[in-house]
């Protein structure tokens, strides 16, 4: 996901809503600029495209559990959630039962919110009932929008997309919960179905999806 806040940065680079120039002279957005966890996710991850049914699932997921909280403490939590909830393998966490939800309420490592823990527990089986129609991945993908964003500052970045808006209705439509337009546009900016790098980072036009200009 992207972090929607203009926090500011530090760094050898201004902030004025664009790109900050690290020490290592490299230009990230404002909110990959200070935390190094941040920094990390942003340099390797973030925008990667994702065609893999249990790493879509796991960002499905984990958008959700962030809905209300910063993208920095999901994932700093990542390792904790994995470990609750079986490597968000589809498969096992769809025969989680009511005593595995009370469990999880009381891991300390996790978001424990009721709603949001049954939410992968549907999700997930949900995912396993779309296997039969093409699966989560092409369904997904499906969206793809046929332009992607050109933001020179951060304040140039939406929040949704007509793609976005379409997505969470055809996922709710398929039983999925916890999946808004908002939460389904970062999702599209995390696994790389749209470029929302900041035209002048360095990680623009890294997923090989979608050319740098």
């Amino acid at each position: 996901m992207t972090p929607r806040n203009n926090g500011t940065a530090t760094g050898n680079g201004t902030l004025m809503g664009g790109s900050v120039t690290g020490d290592d002279g490299l230009a990230r957005p404002p909110w990959a600029a200070v935390d190094p966890l941040m920094r990390e996710y942003y340099d390797t991850e973030w925008g990667v495209p994702v065609r893999d049914e249990q790493g879509l699932y796991e960002r499905i997921s984990l958008e959700a559990f962030q809905s209300g909280l910063s993208w920095a403490t999901i994932l700093r939590k990542r390792p904790a959630f994995r470990a609750a909830f079986a490597d968000f393998h589809p498969d096992m966490v769809a025969a989680f039962t009511e005593a595995d939800v009370d469990r999880l309420l009381q891991d300390t490592g996790i978001v424990r919110n009721r709603l949001k823990i049954r939410a992968a527990i549907t999700n997930a089986q949900s995912t396993i009932a779309l296997r039969e129609d093409g699966g989560l991945v092409d369904f997904v993908w499906g969206f793809q929008p046929a332009a992607t964003p050109q933001p020179l500052t951060f304040a140039d970045v939406p929040t949704q997309s007509p793609e976005s808006i379409a997505l969470a209705k055809a996922l709710r439509s398929r039983g999925f919960a916890f999946v808004g337009p908002t939460t389904m546009f970062a999702l599209m900016e995390a696994i790389g179905m749209i470029d929302t790098h900041l035209v002048d980072s360095h990680r623009r036009g890294s997923s090989g999806v979608w050319p740098r200009a």
